[in-house]
């Protein structure tokens, strides 16, 4: 599996994003999928992640109730909408996959290459 991660970019505090991921590969479909981010100086974090057939989510606490993840398996694609967005969700944002039945925090295998979110007070 390929990931392409966009969508990032500056805003403003209290702004929204939506951030994307396209993936390559006929068994996508069968893949949990996660987002991930890295701040500066910091180690990389889990953000969220929703089940292969997008019934089922899983959000870190300190984004849930702000992001919503989702996935289009027709299209191969993964979304991360952040809405009231604070200067410490600033970080590279990574989206990431894995052969799972579950909707899992660690052990990914496949990584998209990031892309910049900044948020500005």
């Amino acid at each position: 599996v390929q990931l392409q991660a966009s969508g990032g970019g500056l805003v403003q505090a209290g702004g929204y994003l939506r951030l994307s991921c396209a993936a390559s590969g006929r068994t996508f479909g069968r893949y949990a999928m996660g987002w991930f981010r890295q701040a500066p100086g910091k180690e990389r974090e889990f953000v969220a992640a929703a089940r292969w057939s997008g019934d089922s989510t899983d959000y870190a606490d300190s984004v849930k109730g702000r992001f919503t993840i989702s996935r289009d398996n027709a299209k191969n694609m993964v979304v991360l909408q952040m809405n009231s967005l604070k200067p410490e969700d600033t970080a590279v944002y990574y989206c990431a996959a894995r052969p799972s039945m579950v909707v899992p925090r660690l052990g990914y295998d496949y990584w998209g290459q990031g892309t910049l979110v900044t948020v500005s007070s």
